[in-house]
């Protein structure tokens, strides 16, 4: 009974040892400090009251002692046999305990910088963007996020992810190039656990970007996200600004329901299955949009004059030389662009605005005498013609292009789409009972063959749009396929001298860069484009109601009409003369595309957009003046 009360009591002591060693280097390099004054007190207790150094007292032999164990130093052989044993023993015990202690004290700071490279430290910012998730499209994302803060002293991108702190760190260094004062800081974790995000305090930040993981079911990681950041017990009373995306529209409800007003969900399978209805019918939007939806160049903004109370809308059109007014956002009601010329600007209302940045917008303060003589309407709108298309690929966002298309197109027209499959057959001919402008045809056949491609632009095609097939198989196989029927079309398009848009869809931002853009109707969409939205949405949230109302078939979207319906061609005017004639049509002109400038890619194909309102300018047959219109 008394040797197992005994083994208890041994085994109550290793326990609470092994706890104590357990919370870290601090803990056992306790230990060993422990022992270590245990065995000087013991020994110095011994030479003195044994009197082995009689030239001593007690307080002298605890610091001989100890400096001997701290810096080993030769003893003289003055003093007796059992001294000289003593300094051998705290020597060699002083030599062991240091060595433990410089282990310590490595381990620890190996921890510390194994710790740090694990990215797991916390973040102390405020007023920063967070970026949530890891994938392709977040070096476009960081590298607009640091063109929008240069004007900023300090601004910060905060990145949590399951990936690898120094591979992020790394991946960020070769493929974004700094711009500003911007710092990017890496974390690892989950964004779907709460204790992770308290990490890179989301609280305190200003915009959350949450991304879709690469695999399946990307939406139910969104929403996944989004609930781990609404309903923390320690979120912060004042509302979110989160941005995100999803792929299917099924899953639409139930984000906009976890996420609330709080959060801007796009869907991105239909915005760029309506960027691609529009920009194949325009030479030149393509261009257009993308200065729009990037930080580089003009943007849009929001910007509150009081000095316009009480202006119609079209007078502010003549008020900006270096900005265009392309909307109102009322007080009461709801934002809406190319309002009727006649709308008074009320106190309190925002105009909406393309500039260079948010601090150029300036009235300019001149008084326009005669600036509208010389502009000259000589041409009615042309009729429209019926338009023919051909959709080379298929997947998901096929039905909805077609589908817009029908929006635009005059009565009479037709599409036909060419799949290597003929799985998508009956879904393209349903089509036929819901659209009213278009014949619909499918043909099943190799995309990438040239035999048939020749054969189909033989039948005469106003617009191509290339889709990315997956059929099961990866994204690189898919772009692969893409590009050889790109590079298929555009040769055939170059020895027959046909005049047809090419828009193509590519998976992966870097298969974009392969094919390089040669022309202005030659035109690569990706992901990358819901990318530059998130971004620019994430600055400013009122731009997803911007964007949505330039997407969308209903209201006003941009055209590029022939220069000759709203000036003379061959005779000098200026922007303003330009402006004053689209007044007149109701529309808003916002800038032009020359014909001459058209395969010059440094002068982004001849786009300008926002250009200066006095400056002069000869427009000729071919050009274009890009328009916010209703139709």
């Amino acid at each position: 009974m008394k040797n197992r009360e005994q083994a208890s009591i041994q085994n109550r002591l290793r326990y609470a040892f092994d706890k104590t060693l357990s919370r870290g280097p601090l803990a056992l390099g306790g230990w060993v400090a422990l022992v270590s004054l245990v065995i000087l007190l013991v020994l110095s207790l011994v030479l003195y009251f044994g009197g082995l150094n009689p030239d001593m007292g007690l307080p002298e032999t605890l610091w001989t002692m100890l400096m001997q164990a701290l810096a080993p130093n030769p003893v003289s052989f003055g003093g007796s046999w059992e001294f000289l044993l003593a300094m051998l023993i705290i020597t060699l015990l002083g030599i062991f305990m240091v060595s433990i202690f410089i282990g310590i004290i490595a381990t620890a700071i190996d921890s510390k910088i194994q710790s740090l490279r694990e990215g797991r430290s916390q973040v102390i910012e405020k007023d920063h963007t967070i970026i949530l998730g890891w994938d392709e499209h977040i070096f476009t994302i960081i590298s607009e996020l640091m063109i929008a803060n240069l004007g900023k002293r300090h601004a910060s991108i905060v990145i949590m992810s399951d990936k690898d702190k120094i591979e992020m760190e790394d991946e960020i260094r070769s493929r974004v190039h700094p711009t500003g004062r911007t710092e990017v800081v890496c974390r690892r974790g989950s964004p779907i656990e709460m204790s992770d995000l308290e990490i890179i305090s989301v609280n305190r930040a200003r915009s959350i970007i949450i991304l879709p993981p690469d695999g399946e079911e990307p939406d139910t990681y969104i929403i996944k996200a989004l609930l781990a950041i609404m309903n923390n017990p320690k979120r912060r009373s004042l509302p979110y600004h989160i941005v995100t995306e999803i792929q299917q529209a099924d899953n639409l409800e139930v984000t906009r329901l976890v996420g609330k007003d709080e959060t801007v969900t796009l869907l991105v399978s239909d915005i760029i299955a309506h960027i691609i209805a529009q920009t194949c019918r325009q030479s030149g939007l393509s261009m257009v949009y993308t200065e729009l939806m990037n930080f580089e160049g003009d943007e849009i903004y929001f910007k509150e004059e009081p000095s316009l109370v009480g202006k119609t809308f079209g007078e502010t059109l003549f008020l900006y030389e270096d900005s265009s007014v392309i909307g109102l956002r009322p007080v009461e009601g709801s934002l809406r662009l190319n309002p009727p010329m006649d709308t008074r600007i009320a106190a309190g209302d925002d105009l909406i605005v393309i500039a260079a940045d948010g601090d150029s917008i300036h009235l300019s303060g001149k008084t326009l005498q005669s600036p509208l003589n010389t502009f000259t309407c000589t041409r009615p709108p042309a009729s429209a013609d019926p338009e023919a298309t051909l959709i080379l690929g298929w997947n998901l966002r096929g039905a909805t292009i077609i589908e817009e298309l029908d929006h635009y197109v005059a009565p009479g027209s037709r599409v036909k789409v060419v799949a290597n499959q003929a799985g998508p057959q009956a879904d393209v001919l349903a089509l036929q009972a819901i659209i009213k402008n278009q014949a619909v045809s499918f043909q099943s056949g190799p995309i990438t063959e040239r035999r048939l491609l020749l054969d189909l632009c033989r039948e005469g095609y106003d617009h191509m749009i290339v889709l990315a097939e997956m059929d099961g198989e990866s994204i690189q196989l898919a772009d692969a396929r893409t590009l050889i029927t790109l590079l298929n079309l555009r040769d055939i398009k170059q020895k027959s001298g046909q005049k047809f848009s090419i828009v193509s869809e590519m998976l992966d931002v870097r298969n974009r860069n392969l094919a390089e853009v040669t022309h202005v109707d030659d035109f690569i969409v990706s992901d990358e484009l819901s990318s530059l939205l998130m971004a620019q949405i994430s600055e400013n949230k009122e731009l997803y109601l911007v964007f949505e109302d330039l997407f969308n078939s209903e209201g006003s979207e941009i055209y590029l009409k022939p220069a000759a319906e709203y000036v003379t061609p061959g005779q000098t005017v200026n922007f303003y003369s330009v402006i004053e004639s689209a007044r007149q049509r109701c529309e808003v002109a916002i800038g032009y595309r020359q014909a001459a400038r058209a395969i010059d890619a440094q002068q982004a194909f001849g786009v300008v957009v926002n250009p200066e309102k006095s400056k002069s300018i000869t427009f000729q047959d071919g050009d274009r003046i890009i328009v916010l219109a209703e139709n």
